[in-house]
């Protein structure tokens, strides 16, 4: 019978920063129902989803003596209650013999590796799983069951498409191991390692191996952990005999699986990038999405294709959702209002999930009929592959896979099938041989080949309370402190591989030299040195130029990803207050980020401030990494970070971003690539630089070079903002605005105007006397204005092909000015008129209030060949960092302009020709003044002072004023009778 997926959700505590930057909590629990406030919507109702477990652990709970975070109230789900409501499910039916799968779902840093790992006497559903699994064993057993049992053990990590076996890193060659399909079994990954396990602790030293070895792949690679995806696999087998005596296995096969962080991309982050679909770091994600997607169109009856071979990771859950398994998922939720938008998708993505059915149907055959089906298999296979015929599809992939498949693809499924049963094959013939083995001849192989290096780190684990030491610091906290280099009293040489003598602490990966540093001891002190100008060594963020003694808890990096905490045991004892109790990974990019020129202080700043100094700490370590590939690759690209405000990008308001400027040292040619796209393109060049530490070839054509961009590529010049107020009194506009690029450094002068027309079309000028004393007496009335854009001047003379572009009011296209090439003074002469009849209240409010952001856009110049002797990136680097000064703030010290500036000239203009209309208004009323007494009159009537107030011109008011005159009603001067007429007296 089918069975739906069970979906929960659970929200985490504010973290440090959120706190930092007092964040507000959007995420609201009752029940099973989880709702969502948008925080730029506060008065909207919040959105309403309901999941089969909604966890409430934001807060409520104390921190016992253990460290165990107990609940103080009811509401709080602690780790124990996720067990017991998840994990012991799971538990159950591995018992009975059902395939079970639990997936962790959210945005990096929600708490996914929380609910599933846990950490310290916290334990997440793994542990307490395996730990509970054997329990029940123990307790079979000393029942005296007659049944036997098997527990096999295994841990993969999918990066970047490729799989790797985190049991047995040295199976990991170039494109990692391959995933095949098995008739029976479904995808599975050839050669990986199951460990055979007969205790938690058995477990919990494999895990801790797995972990040490994805760190260590994840340093020397410069891999990015947040986008990998962790699958552990436990296979838990029991032997019996069956009613009819005969031997029969029951088998259930758990895969608890933590997914890479479900960031949503920035849309505008891929806009124009010709590489966007290049990078195979998100595939799985989008993959995954896309099945979940299908399954739930197949729930509800639709027939389509369920795409499974998209990816690595949707091959190896195709079980688990749409197969042979009672799967669980449970999706992270930040509770912070930063975090909308990633946590509105997750919940999204959750309630999808949930429609999604599976069918588990218990894992029990007899012995003999599991080695008959295994021989039968082969006999086919055998066949098949001597026959020379092609593959069926309908032997060995489902309905599912081929349908809506076009002849193309069904042929290409076709041949990788083909291609897949010699594999298939050879692993029928190893599984026969292992049931061949007995199981406590396998358990001691594996207990033998552990045993040394579990030993090794027990005893490491006892030497570093006495012992200096560094431990490694990691973005993902569960990979921080798996790598420790002890240092007893003497001398010790850092470097790479192909030292020679081998280094006493060997690192790999980029900017790691032969000889890098070393670590020398005097006493109980503790000193460190470069061993040359090559070689990039940070301490506490600031760069060692000599020897320099190193204290307890101090942070050292070497090159661009090895960092590490020194910890000396006695210096911590001697003086417990002297140093930092807490050093995170966080804290140590802070600092570096602190010593590359940027303002990391957190006095009297803003949260939009504070999440641009966040983003400035994660892009840091990325830029570097970039600049390093470029150095390793000889690329002649140097990448560095700069700041963009909304205005700068074209927006009137949003937040301030952080971006990257790419530039050739070759030619000059300099590029803006907001953030997303500059994490794509890393990622390729992660690839390219691991295929050429690999001896792969890893030259690629220009256009699928991700270190490269078309010289013809348009790129921004600048902006300026033209403020529309003079048009809300009905003033012309005209002048000279700076046009500044994205450091507000100004590039040119534009010359522009604005001016209103009247109703039939004609511009309106000083001449006519209009006179607006409030922009809501448009409101209703007809508004037009001709807008002119004359000629741009002295713009940086790298830039052709030049062209303006604008947005106004509620236009869905942007209106573009011809292009003009050949100068660094266009001329546009562009004119464009806007009518609007009757002006709506947002119209005049817009106009009052609102920026006209006309922006700049052109090609670059490539510069001619440079001649003498040429240079290597490494050399460029330098040059340039001597001659500009060194860092990767791109614009972290420059000095911009004052942002208010061109708003207090527009203001200003417009006040000063308010001022002057409103004289010539006071002018006309002095002249009535003088005409009614040089006529005698002791009164002027209403509709008098009215056509000249009203008057739109000044021979129009003079008109008005010739008949005081002749008004009989107006009385005499010199009279005190009562008025004849309605009239205003002019006191």
């Amino acid at each position: 019978m089918a069975e739906a997926v069970k979906v929960a959700v659970r929200v985490r505590p504010f973290n440090s920063r959120e706190r930092a930057r007092d964040a507000k909590l959007i995420i609201g629990m009752n029940g099973n129902t989880t709702t969502i406030k948008d925080p730029d919507a506060p008065n909207d109702e919040p959105k309403k989803f309901t999941f089969d477990f909604s966890y409430w652990s934001h807060d409520s709970y104390k921190e016992n003596a253990e460290g165990y975070l107990a609940p103080t109230a009811k509401h709080y789900a602690d780790q124990k209650m996720v067990f017991e409501d998840l994990g012991r499910g799971i538990l159950a039916n591995a018992w009975q013999g059902y395939n079970c799968s639990l997936f962790a779902y959210g945005q990096t840093g929600s708490g996914k590796s929380y609910s599933i790992v846990g950490y310290g006497p916290n334990k997440g559903v793994v542990p307490l799983f395996c730990e509970q699994m054997f329990v029940g064993i123990d307790k079979e057993k000393a029942g005296g069951t007659k049944t036997e049992f098997e527990v096999t053990f295994s841990m993969l990590e999918i990066y970047n498409e490729q799989v790797r076996d985190l049991l047995n890193p040295a199976s990991n060659k170039k494109g990692g191991l391959k995933v095949r399909q098995h008739p029976k079994k479904g995808f599975y990954v050839e050669n990986l390692q199951t460990k055979p396990v007969d205790s938690y602790k058995d477990i919990e030293n494999r895990m801790d191996e797995g972990t040490r070895n994805r760190t260590v792949a994840a340093t020397n690679m410069n891999a990015t952990s947040s986008r990998a995806h962790t699958i552990v696999g436990i296979t838990f087998t029991q032997k019996f005999k069956n009613e009819a005596g005969a031997e029969t296995a029951k088998s259930a096969v758990v895969n608890l699986v933590d997914l890479a962080g479900s960031e949503r991309a920035d849309s505008t982050g891929a806009t124009g990038d010709r590489l966007k679909e290049g990078a195979a770091i998100n595939q799985s994600l989008s993959s995954l999405g896309n099945v979940i997607s299908a399954l739930a169109d197949k729930a509800q009856g639709k027939n389509v294709r369920v795409p499974f071979r998209d990816s690595v990771l949707t091959k190896l859950l195709k079980n688990a959702l749409g197969g042979n398994s009672k799967t669980i998922m449970i999706a992270a939720l930040s509770p912070a209002d930063i975090n909308y938008e990633e946590t509105l998708s997750t919940l999204r993505y959750a309630d999808r999930a949930k429609q999604i059915k599976t069918q588990a149907v218990v894992n029990e055959d007899p012995t003999e009929k599991l080695i008959r089906e295994l021989q039968e298999e082969n006999e086919k296979l055998k066949k098949l592959m001597a026959s020379g015929g092609k593959v069926d599809l309908n032997d060995l992939a489902d309905d599912d896979e081929s349908a809506g498949m076009s002849e193309e693809e069904k042929e290409a499924l076709r041949k990788e099938l083909e291609a897949e049963m010699q594999a298939t094959l050879e692993d029928n013939m190893k599984e026969m041989e292992a049931m061949k083995q007995s199981w406590e001849e396998k358990l001691k192989e594996a207990q033998a080949a552990a045993a040394v290096a579990d030993q090794a780190e027990e005893a490491k684990k006892g030497e570093k309370k006495t012992t200096p030491h560094l431990y490694n610091l990691n973005v993902d906290p569960q990979l921080s402190g798996m790598i420790v280099h002890l240092l007893k009293p003497g001398n010790y040489k850092v470097g790479n591989n192909k030292s020679d003598p081998p280094a006493d602490i060997t690192l790999s990966g980029l900017s790691i030299q032969k000889e890098h540093a070393n670590i020398t001891t005097e006493g109980n002190n503790y000193f460190i040195e470069r061993c040359g100008l090559d070689a990039k060594l940070l301490v506490n963020g600031e760069p060692v130029t000599a020897k320099e003694q190193l204290d307890h808890n101090d942070r050292v990096m070497f090159g661009t990803s090895h960092l590490y905490v020194f910890v000396h045991p006695k210096q911590a004892q001697a003086n417990p207050t002297a140093y930092p109790k807490v050093v995170t990974y966080e804290m140590a990019q802070e600092e570096i980020a602190k010593n590359s020129g940027f303002d990391m202080s957190t006095d009297k700043k803003s949260n939009e401030d504070l999440l641009l100094q966040e983003d400035l700490v994660d892009m840091l370590p990325a830029v570097e990494e970039a600049n390093a590939i470029s150095e390793e690759l000889d690329k002649k690209i140097k990448f560095e970070i700069v700041v963009i405000s909304p205005k700068a990008r074209g927006l009137a308001s949003g937040r301030t971003e952080v971006c990257v400027k790419m530039r050739n040292l070759d030619n000059g040619l300099e590029f803006i690539w907001p953030r997303d796209k500059f994490l794509r393109r890393k990622y390729m060049m992660q690839e390219m630089y691991q295929n050429y530490q690999e001896g792969e070839d890893w030259k690629v054509p220009d256009e699928k070079d991700p270190f490269t961009e078309p010289a013809d590529l348009e790129v921004q010049i600048g902006s300026c903002n033209v403020y529309l107020q003079s048009l809300a009194y009905l003033i012309d506009l005209k002048e000279s605005m700076e046009i500044t690029d994205y450091k507000g450094k100004e590039q040119g002068i534009l010359e522009v105007e604005a001016v209103p027309l009247n109703a039939k079309g004609k511009e309106i000028t000083d001449a006519d006397d209009v006179f607006v004393e409030d922009p809501k007496d448009l409101v209703g009335g007809n508004v037009s204005f001709t807008l002119k854009l004359h000629a741009a001047r002295g713009l940086p003379n790298k830039y052709t092909d030049i062209y303006c572009k604008y947005t106004f009011y509620l236009d869905s296209d942007p209106t573009v000015t011809k292009k003009i090439g050949g100068t660094s003074n266009p001329e546009f002469g562009h004119k464009k008129t806007f009518k609007y009849n009757p002006a709506t209240s947002q119209l005049v409010n817009y106009l009052a209030n609102g920026i006209l952001m006309i922006q700049f856009w052109g090609k670059q110049k490539v510069a001619g060949a440079k001649t003498g002797k040429k240079q290597t990136t490494k050399e460029m680097m330098m040059s340039r960092a001597l001659a500009q000064g060194s860092g990767i703030a791109g614009n972290a010290v420059e000095k911009t302009v004052d942002a208010n500036r061109t708003f207090y000239i527009f203001q200003l203009a417009t006040l000063k020709k308010r001022q002057e209309r409103l004289e010539g208004k006071i002018n006309q009323f002095k002249n009535m003044i003088v005409e009614a007494e040089r006529h005698n009159k002791a009164r002027v009537h209403t509709r008098i002072i009215q056509q000249v107030l009203s008057a739109q011109h000044p021979k129009i008011a003079e008109a008005a004023i010739k008949k005081i005159g002749k008004d009989e009603g107006a009385g005499d001067l010199n009279s005190d009778g009562p008025p004849k007429s309605s009239a205003c007296t002019i006191m």
